[in-house]
């Protein structure tokens, strides 16, 4: 699994159809519109962002974080912690505080990290990741181990003008879609340029870009920050969305399960990324309908998908037309 393409294989045109499908379907008649559909849809959009900024770390930059949740479940905190308990607080302070706050964490914790190599770095980012849940888990702040409400969702007025409520089952989640749109956006846009570039050589010989002049560490810091922010968005979504946090979405579960995504879908691609949370939430959901063992079903499947398909799900496609041009 080592495509670094920063749309997948996937063209423009499929994104686009993909994206205008999703727009859709809320409008669908039910059973396949309605909320309970919708609602799934919108919680694999926001873990489609969280695998996202997963995948600039691992995909792109080779750096393997098991502490990656910290940033994410520090987005959802900051809308728990700003939320009045009487009516909607201001989604924009909440949207700057989530994402802005997660990048600031990610700067403070890369700078300590960012030395390590290999092994040493996934066991730090582990301990930094589980030193986060613990302030949130056995102190008082937001309510400590027993988590805290979101009473409201954040009110996104502008000069007194509601242009999107919330509230409402469909306006969040094209609301979700939107974020989702911009997060995948703004990385395409990242990795095309030439710190993209940069990233992926670092990836493949940091030594030889070091030698070429870069200061790999401030591109593996900057990298480091980027994802932090992303995931502090996904935090954010996360919040509004269920209205409750709890410590569980800062502990190294949670970032065991983004980095199960990018592998499912496909390392060094942002449709990976997205291939894989849809297909993490989904067969979740299906599995756990079947039986209360479903961990079972899910980590057989995964077995089967990583050695089937070594560029993951979103790699398939390729592969049946590389057989059919053998054929």
């Amino acid at each position: 699994m080592t495509s670094s393409k920063p749309l997948s294989s996937l063209s423009v045109v499929a994104w686009v159809l993909a994206f205008a499908l999703l727009a859709v379907f809320p409008l669908l008649p039910e059973p396949i519109g309605g909320k309970f559909h919708t609602e799934l849809l919108a919680k694999v959009m926001i873990m489609s962002i969280f695998a996202a900024s997963l995948q600039l770390l691992v995909g792109y930059t080779g750096l393997v974080s098991l502490g990656h949740a910290a940033f994410f479940g520090f987005g959802a905190y900051a809308v728990a912690m700003l939320a009045p308990m009487s009516e909607a607080g201001n989604g924009w302070l909440m949207l700057l505080a989530a994402t802005a706050g997660a990048a600031l964490l990610a700067l403070v914790i890369g700078a300590l990290v960012m030395r390590t190599q290999g092994i040493y770095f996934i066991m730090v980012t582990l301990a930094f990741g589980q030193l986060v849940y613990f302030v949130f888990h056995d102190t008082k702040i937001a309510g400590g181990s027993d988590g805290a409400y979101v009473y409201f969702k954040p009110d996104f007025a502008i000069a007194g003008w509601q242009w999107i409520d919330l509230e409402k089952a469909n306006s969040f989640y094209w609301f979700v879609l939107g974020a989702l749109v911009l997060a995948l956006g703004s990385l395409a846009l990242l990795l095309r340029s030439r710190f993209g570039h940069a990233l992926v050589g670092i990836k493949h010989n940091e030594q030889r870009m070091r030698a070429a002049g870069y200061s790999t560490l401030l591109y593996k810091l900057a990298s480091f920050v980027v994802a932090g922010m992303l995931a502090g968005l996904g935090g954010f979504l996360y919040a509004a969305q269920y209205g409750f946090v709890t410590p569980e979405i800062l502990s190294w579960h949670y970032s065991g399960n983004a980095l199960v995504m990018i592998i499912l879908g496909g390392l060094g691609s942002l449709g990976g990324a997205v291939t894989g949370a849809f297909a993490f939430v989904l067969l979740s959901e299906v599995f756990s309908a079947l039986t209360k063992h479903w961990q079972l079903l899910f980590g057989g499947f995964i077995i089967v998908a990583v050695a089937l398909l070594p560029q993951g799900l979103a790699g398939l496609w390729a592969r049946l037309q590389q057989r059919k041009e053998a054929a």
